[in-house]
């Protein structure tokens, strides 16, 4: 998975996988389930050994592309 990976090619949603919860593309795994780890002060290994159908790759994609949604309209320090 690139850098410039999009919300497409790591997100799926379909309304017969967990009802329409966004989930990592080719898993069940709901991609809340990454940010309810991190919150929780987990580590992302401990994450990825409990969910192994969702690559390093995925993870590390998703938290990138969450980081550059939130700053995107960000101004730069002054």
């Amino acid at each position: 998975m690139s850098h410039m990976a999009t919300l497409d090619s790591i997100v799926h949603c379909d309304p017969q996988i967990l009802g329409g919860t966004p989930v990592f593309r080719g898993t069940r795994v709901p991609v809340k389930n990454l940010i309810d780890y991190l919150k929780a002060g987990d580590t992302l290994d401990q994450f990825l050994d409990d969910f192994p159908s969702v690559s390093r790759e995925q993870a590390v994609a998703a938290l990138e592309l969450a980081r550059d949604l939130l700053t995107a309209g960000a101004r730069p320090p002054r």
